[in-house]
C-alpha cells in the first residue's frame, strides 16, 4: 500500500469535513445516522480498516436502523481529540485506544495494555468475565461515555531504532515515541518519551525529532514506512503484550436506542475484536517477511536482558503506586487487574507456554 494514500488525512491539523457532514445525526424513516471519529488514518491496515468494518457491520446488522458513518483521523477532528468529540457531542462514537486518554484517568490505560501485564486473551477474560467491564463503565460514566473492546492487535512489536541496543545504557536520553503506562516505564529507565498520532511519527523520525518509535507491529509499521529511517526492529513488546482498541459511545444516546440495537452494537464490537486479531495474526508475519527480504530490516526478537530487567522493575513500581492511589477508581482498577492477572497467567504460563515451547523445539513440517 502507498503510505501516502492513508497518511494524507492523518495530521493533527487535518481539514474539517464538509459542513453537511457535521450536521446533527440524520433521522429519516425511523433510521439514525451516527458519526464515528477515529484516531487512525484512512484505510490504515488492521486498525483503520477494522474501524470501518465495525461501522459497516453495525449498519448491516441493524439493516440501516443505526447507520454508522466513519470519519478517519483529521477528517472531522484531529486524531487525539476523538474522545473529546464524543464528550462534546460533535460525534456519537469514537474508535481509538483507551490509553490515549490517560490524562483523564490513568485507569483507562489498563484497558489498552499494561507493561508485563495481560496478553490479549487474558485481557478479554478480565473484561468479559472477571469484572473489568464494570470497572471500565464506572470510569467512563464520569464523562457520560461507555466503552467496549473493539479490536485486538495481539502482542505488539517493541519498536524501531536507528542503532542496535546493547543494554540499558543505550536508552539514556533516547527520544522515543511510545504512549501509555509503557511510556512511563521507558521514561523510568532513561528514555525521553512522547506520544503522537500515527500520521506524525514518520516525519518526526525522518527529521530527527525522534530517535526511535513503536506503534503496533509489522502489518501497520510497514505501511507507515518506519523502515526507511530505522533498520533495527525489536519484534516483542514488553509494554503492550495484548493491545486492545475501543469503541466509545455517548452513553445517554446509546441507552436511548432500542434494546436490540444496543445488543447488536455490543455483539458487533465483540465480533470485530476477534476478527481484528485474526487480521493481525495473518498479516503480521507476511509483513515481517517483506521488511526483512525487501527492505533489509534487522530483526531482534527481544530486548537485552538489562533493559527487560530494568523495565520489569519500573513496571512493578508503577503498578504499586497506582494500587496505592488516593483515586478510588484507579486503586480499584489496579487491584482488580493484578488479582485477575495472577489468576489468568496460570493457564498462559502453565499450559500455553509449554505447548509453544514443545512445538518450536520438536515439530517441523
Amino acid at each position: 500500500m502507498d503510505r501516502r494514500s492513508f497518511l494524507k488525512t492523518s495530521a493533527l491539523g487535518g481539514t474539517a469535513a464538509a459542513a453537511g457532514s457535521l450536521a446533527a445525526p440524520a433521522i429519516a424513516q425511523g433510521n439514525i445516522t451516527w458519526r464515528m471519529v477515529t484516531t487512525w488514518p484512512k484505510n490504515f491496515p488492521g486498525l483503520g480498516v477494522g474501524a470501518q468494518r465495525l461501522a459497516d457491520r453495525i449498519t448491516a446488522a441493524t439493516d440501516g436502523a443505526l447507520t454508522v458513518q466513519l470519519f478517519a483521523a483529521g477528517e472531522m477532528v484531529p486524531p487525539l481529540q476523538a474522545l473529546d468529540a464524543v464528550i462534546d457531542q460533535s460525534a456519537e462514537m469514537s474508535h481509538g485506544a483507551a490509553y490515549y486518554w490517560q490524562n483523564k484517568s490513568v485507569a483507562l490505560s489498563f484497558f489498552t495494555g499494561v507493561p508485563f501485564g495481560m496478553t490479549s486473551r487474558e485481557l478479554t477474560a478480565w473484561v468479559r468475565h472477571m469484572g473489568g467491564q464494570e470497572i471500565w463503565d464506572d470510569i467512563y460514566d464520569q464523562y457520560g461515555l461507555q466503552g467496549f473492546l473493539s479490536g485486538d492487535t495481539g502482542t505488539q512489536a517493541g519498536g524501531w531504532f536507528r542503532n542496535e541496543l546493547t543494554g540499558v545504557e543505550d536508552v539514556q536520553g533516547l527520544r522515543f515515541r511510545t504512549p501509555g503506562l509503557g511510556g512511563q516505564v521507558w521514561q523510568k529507565i532513561g528514555a525521553s518519551v512522547t506520544n503522537m498520532a500515527a500520521g506524525e511519527i514518520f516525519a518526526a523520525l525522518q527529521s530527527g525529532a525522534l530517535d526511535a518509535a513503536e506503534f503496533v507491529g509489522p502489518y501497520n509499521d510497514l505501511a507507515l514506512g518506519f523502515h526507511q529511517v530505522c533498520k533495527h526492529y525489536y519484534t516483542s513488546s514488553f509494554t503492550e503484550p495484548g493491545l486492545a482498541t475501543e469503541l466509545v459511545v455517548d452513553k445517554a444516546k446509546f441507552q436511548a436506542l432500542p434494546q436490540n440495537i444496543q445488543a447488536i452494537v455490543r455483539d458487533c464490537c465483540a465480533a470485530e475484536y476477534d476478527n481484528t486479531a485474526a487480521d493481525f495474526a495473518a498479516n503480521d508475519p507476511r509483513a515481517l517477511q517483506t521488511l526483512v527480504n525487501d527492505h533489509d530490516v534487522i530483526v531482534h526478537p527481544n530486548f537485552p536482558d538489562s533493559i527487560l530487567e530494568g523495565a520489569a522493575k519500573a513496571a512493578a513500581e508503577i503498578l504499586t503506586e497506582l494500587r496505592d492511589s488516593s483515586d478510588p477508581l484507579v486503586k480499584r482498577t489496579t487491584e482488580s487487574f493484578i488479582e485477575s492477572l495472577n489468576i489468568v497467567r496460570q493457564k498462559t504460563e502453565g499450559t500455553d507456554a509449554g505447548f509453544v515451547a514443545a512445538r518450536e523445539k520438536f515439530f517441523k513440517i
